[in-house]
Order: structure tokens, then C-alpha cells, then sequence
């Protein structure tokens, strides 16, 4: 059946040139789902785009700086700070961060970890695959008497936010000494690695080793994924389900509050390290041209960009929270106040 949705995004007049080219950098989890909605609104539109996968503060950094026409960061930025650089943010898509695994004989779901075993091996204090903790809650697993070797993103990581915003939440000593942000110093028994592609290979090669990724990569990879239990207490699997169960305990669709984490909602099926991931725009643009072309690339992609999210296993927002971001980039407008508006019209 075919869909037309006309859809009209008040920003200011503006033309639009096939000469421009919209340019984005950030994040490296979204990385595969921003390039794969390019190409398609590219061959729908003939306007092309290019994306730096270098992490999320790189897109931060970017596109305070206005160097990119869009940032990407699987973080949200604190409203005092988004005032202060002059941006606004919305969410684009959700899905978890998942912990994976290369022990011999355990195989993808198999694993059941805990906040507590989580923090533990990241912090240092949980060394062994045999470790009593993890014993406890595998007592069927033929565990082995192996060294852990956590791995970790050593760039600025959206991923690494999610994460440690989790343990942050679920214990008082990490939050502490560690605390939540896109960079952490790593107690010595950690491998840091840039990028989530590079930790996915390093983990391949690594016996012993966890590591932990956006779920897209996971399943891209067949990667051994660990179960986690949630704060209502049940062990849950990374997927669409626990992740929009975890959005569903959110005030998202309510309030439009995007700077609210996703992580340990409660819910008997909601995966503890979900999140979004965002993209950053000028709320007072300098360049109208190219920030129209960037919100029209991605209007087009919620419009009819549902295939291409779900076939690289990104959960799309629901249609409320979809209109709560249509009503926040409508804000934007040029130096001189004026509202670009930019008619689009999409058949799918």
C-alpha cells in the first residue's frame, strides 16, 4: 500500500541547491543507520551527504564549532548546555548497549550477569570466569577458570555514556569514582580501544575478553550477547521488545524531555542499558541552507526511513515522540529570526 505524507517544517525560505552537500560526524554506533539513510534520500533526492564516524563528543565538538551541518551523539547534552552552544537535539532512533562475550563453550544468552558482576569486572574486582558472583548466577555453565579481559572505548563515546551512566545508577561506589561521561579513566585491568568496530575485532581475537557495543553491531557481528537483569529483577535479552519497554517507563512521550536517560527503568521486560541516540542542529543557524537540508534529510528519515532502521535492528521512536522532535526543529531559524520553511513531500 502507498503512503504520501506532506509534512511542512517551518524554518525560512529557502531554495534548494543540488549543489549543496550535507555533512555530519559523531557517533559510531549510529554510524551504519545515518550513512545507509543518506544513500537512500541521496537516490530519492540527489542532494548527497557524508558522515565522520570519529565518536560522539567528535560530533559535539563539530558541530559546536560549525563545522558540520549535524552532530550525532548517543548521549543527550544537558539543556544549560545546548543554550549555551546554541544548539538543540533530538532523538533519532533507540537501542541498547550490550555487553558480549568470547568464552569458549558459552554460547549468545547463555551468560546471565548482574549490575553488581557488570561493575565488578570493569572496576576491577571480579577477575576469574569462575568467580563465585558469576557461579551464583550460572550454576548449569561449565565456567572456566579463564582471566577476564574487559574491553572498553578509549575515544569520546556515547556508548561509554550510556554505560557508565547505568553503573552510576545502580552503584553508589562506581558513581563516585568513575562517575558518567563519554571518557573514563579505566582501572588498569581494562583494554581501551577506539572505536566500536576496532573493540569488536579486538574481542574476536581475545579469549577471555567482554566487551560491550550498541546492539546493532552485536547482531551485525553474531556476537555472543550476555543476558542482564533488570531492576525488576529478571534476566532479560537485548532486543526491540525489552528496549521499547524500557522508552515505555520514560517520560518521553509525555513531557519531550529527551535529556532523560533510558537506563535501569523499571519494567519485568526493559533491557537496563537502553538509550537513544541524537543528532545536534544550530537552533539559530548560520547557515539556513544547509541546516534545512539536514532536517529535510531527516524528516524524510522518519517518514520513510522505518525499513532501512529496522533491517540494521534500530528501534524507531513511536509516532508521539516523533512529533514532539517535528515541533522542536520547527524552531530553528536564521540570524536575522526568520523560520525557514521547507515543504516536503514524501511517497513511500
Amino acid at each position: 500500500m502507498m503512503k504520501q505524507v506532506a509534512f511542512l517544517v517551518c524554518l525560512c525560505s529557502v531554495g534548494t541547491s543540488q549543489a549543496l552537500e550535507i555533512t555530519g560526524a559523531g557517533s559510531t554506533a549510529a554510524a551504519p543507520l545515518y550513512t545507509k539513510w543518506q544513500e537512500a534520500y541521496a537516490k530519492k533526492t540527489g542532494i548527497k551527504s557524508s558522515y565522520q564516524s570519529i565518536g560522539s563528543s567528535g560530533g559535539i565538538k563539530k558541530i559546536s564549532e560549525g563545522a558540520v551541518d549535524f552532530g550525532a551523539s548517543d548521549a543527550p547534552m544537558s539543556v544549560a548546555d545546548l543554550n549555551k552552544k546554541n544548539l538543540l537535539d533530538f532523538p533519532t532512533v533507540i537501542s541498547g548497549v550490550v555487553p558480549f562475550i568470547n568464552v569458549h563453550g558459552i554460547k549468545a544468552g547463555e551468560l546471565r550477569l548482574t549490575a553488581d558482576i557488570l561493575v565488578g569486572i570493569y572496576s576491577g574486582k571480579i577477575t576469574k570466569w569462575n568467580d563465585a558472583a558469576i557461579v551464583h548466577e550460572n550454576p548449569k555453565l561449565a565456567l572456566p577458570n579463564q582471566t577476564i579481559v574487559p574491553l572498553a572505548r578509549a575515544d569520546g563515546s556515547g556508548t561509554t555514556f550510556t554505560l557508565t551512566d547505568y553503573f552510576s545508577r545502580v552503584n553508589p561506589e562506581w558513581k563516585q569514582k568513575f562517575g558518567t561521561n563519554f571518557t573514563i579513566a579505566w582501572p588498569s585491568n581494562v583494554v581501551a580501544i577506539k572505536g566500536s568496530a576496532d573493540l569488536v575485532a579486538n574481542l574476536k581475537k581475545t579469549p577471555g575478553a567482554i566487551g560491550y557495543a550498541e546492539y546493532a553491531y552485536v547482531i551485525e557481528n553474531t556476537l555472543n550477547y550476555t543476558l542482564l537483569k533488570n531492576r525488576d529483577g529478571r534476566f532479560v535479552k537485548p532486543d526491540a521488545s525489552s528496549f521499547k519497554s524500557a522508552l515505555a517507563k520514560s517520560d518521553w512521550e509525555k513531557t519531550g524531555n529527551f535529556e532523560e536517560m533510558l537506563t535501569d527503568k523499571p519494567g519485568s521486560g526493559s533491557w537496563p542499558i537502553t538509550g537513544g541516540t541524537y543528532v545536534f542542529i544550530p537552533r539559530v543557524t548560520a547557515k539556513p541552507e544547509q541546516t534545512a537540508e539536514a532536517v529535510k534529510l531527516f524528516t524524510w528519515a522518519f517518514m520513510a526511513g522505518d525499513e532501512i532502521a529496522n533491517s540494521l535492528d534500530y528501534i524507531r521512536l513511536p509516532d508521539l515522540v516523533q512529533a514532539r522532535v517535528f515541533r522542536e526543529i520547527s524552531s530553528v531559524v536564521d540570524t536575522k529570526g526568520n523560520r525557514l520553511v521547507v515543504p516536503i513531500n514524501i511517497k513511500q
